[in-house]
């Protein structure tokens, strides 16, 4: 999967209790659960397993992979097969945050979130979604205004309207930017990295997609030097007094 172009995404979550890196790791290391199915007469052998672990100053990273039966068309046969979803997993300590990167799509990380939580902490309430305040949202937005092409809108009190979008020409109209921030929030932001021709998607409950092909490596350092600030500002706001 390294070295890969491709498009990517991710999700972002909290670590809620008190633990280290050093302890991740520990428990983390050799970590493997084989369960035995059979299928159409087959028998396979699914594996869950944590591997190449490496931590370093503040991060530890490795690889989270599990399998699964899926079932194939061959000559209008149904053949049951094993395939391995794997994910980069990045654990990172920010200040007094330790945040997990999981490199995959929101369903699959959250379904890594969950397995990691359990075997962790046996709960499922250790590892929580990460979230980045409406506020700090706004102003992420509103430091950089050009940089951004799309903008959604959540938690409006328009009657039967979940979301409202505002992209293109529309954009530029701050008098309906304004409108629209007075009946919501800034849930969804398409925007530019600055200085590059990147460009990134992020959700307020740190979904981040990349829709230019890019490697897996600086998918990663943007994440770490645009998003994970975000949530270290957002955390640090809730807590004040």
């Amino acid at each position: 999967m390294k070295g890969i172009e491709m498009p990517l995404a991710a999700k972002i979550f909290e670590i809620r209790v008190d633990t280290s890196l050093e302890e991740i790791a520990d428990k983390l290391r050799d970590y493997r659960v084989v369960d035995e199915r059979s299928g159409e007469g087959m028998d396979f052998e699914l594996m869950t397993e944590v591997k190449d672990l490496d931590l370093k100053d503040d991060m530890l990273e490795g690889t989270f992979s599990k399998d699964k039966i899926i079932l194939i068309n061959q000559r209008g046969r149904k053949v049951p097969i094993l395939k391995t979803t794997e994910a980069r997993i990045i654990f990172r300590k920010l200040e007094d945050l330790i945040l997990l990167t999981v490199v995959q799509e929101k369903h699959f990380a959250n379904a890594v979130a969950s397995i990691l939580s359990h075997h962790l902490y046996l709960s499922y309430k250790a590892l929580t979604e990460a979230r980045i305040s409406p506020e700090v949202m706004r102003e992420f937005h509103e430091r950089n205004p050009e940089a951004t092409k799309v903008i959604y809108f959540d938690n409006l009190d328009f009657p039967a309207i979940d979301k409202l979008a505002l992209y293109g020409e529309s954009l530029k109209d701050s008098g309906l930017y304004e409108e629209y921030l007075s009946h919501g929030n800034i849930w969804y932001i398409v925007f530019t990295v600055t200085g590059t021709n990147k460009v990134m998607g992020l959700t307020r409950n740190c979904v981040v997609t990349s829709f230019t092909k890019m490697p897996e490596s600086e998918f990663i350092e943007y994440i770490h030097q645009i998003v994970h600030p975000l949530i270290l500002e957002s955390k640090k706001r809730r807590e004040r007094p």
